[in-house]
């Protein structure tokens, strides 16, 4: 490998690179800023300011929430709940899906731009099962990115990075993350949208709520939905 190769190679990790250690950083730093008990102790001061300025409100929460994904931050689900008690679950639920969206875009370009280029041109000039594993994606993107979204067992950061290395342009990227997102950003929108009430009898939100039988069954069959074309694919295949 030359020198400007090298070069150009360690400048297309650098976005990468600034993303993990700020996660990192953050991780140690901002864990206590950014909690549950924090919300509820600067309730009264947010809502404050967001009766008087609302739009600066809801652009400034917009900004920290896409700094908070883009980064890897502690406190996106925090953020979510934090949407739906400024704004309620509408526009709330808009601000929470649009930023993470906006964040996990971030994330997306800088591996797309550091690995996933140069990962994907050599998994479609290799041969054997790599190359039949692209294939298969390539095949079913559509249903793959939004199953990802979809599952709530799928690390958020994690369906960033997967479609960044195998070669997903950013406009499917960026459509199944915002579609796929929405069912998961509702349900915490509108837990946040009844904190007033969890904070007055001194509790703590149900963050489990996704996993209810009422809340997670649907879910799974929009899951299920995505799923299908992959099964029919997969069957006429066989079949022929």
């Amino acid at each position: 490998m030359s020198e400007n190769t090298a070069k150009t190679s360690a400048k297309r990790l650098l976005p990468l690179i600034v993303i993990l250690a700020v996660a990192v950083i953050g991780a140690f730093t901002l864990r206590d800023h950014l909690s549950f008990e924090a919300l509820s102790e600067n309730r009264e001061a947010l809502t404050a300011f967001r009766d008087t300025n609302f739009v600066l409100a809801a652009l400034i929460f917009i900004a920290v929430y896409i700094v908070i994904v883009a980064f890897s931050l502690p406190g996106a689900t925090i953020a979510t709940l934090t949407g739906g008690f400024l704004f309620g679950v509408f526009p709330g639920a808009l601000f929470n899906i649009t930023a993470a969206t906006i964040g996990a875009m971030i994330i997306f370009l800088a591996a797309k731009w550091g690995l996933g280029e140069k990962l994907a041109a050599k998994m479609d000039g290799s041969d054997g099962a790599v190359k039949r594993i692209k294939d298969g994606i390539d095949e079913n993107q559509w249903s793959m990115l939004f199953l990802i979204r979809l599952v709530p067992a799928v690390p958020f950061f994690v369906a960033n990075l997967i479609p960044a290395l195998v070669g997903v342009s950013l406009w499917r990227f960026a459509v199944s993350t915002f579609l796929g997102i929405i069912p998961g950003g509702v349900v915490y929108t509108s837990v946040g949208a009844g904190l007033g009430e969890v904070f007055d009898r001194g509790e703590t939100p149900n963050l489990g709520i996704i996993f209810e039988p009422h809340i997670l069954l649907p879910i799974l069959g929009l899951c299920a939905l995505a799923a299908l074309p992959v099964l029919l694919k997969t069957l006429s295949k066989k079949k022929a």
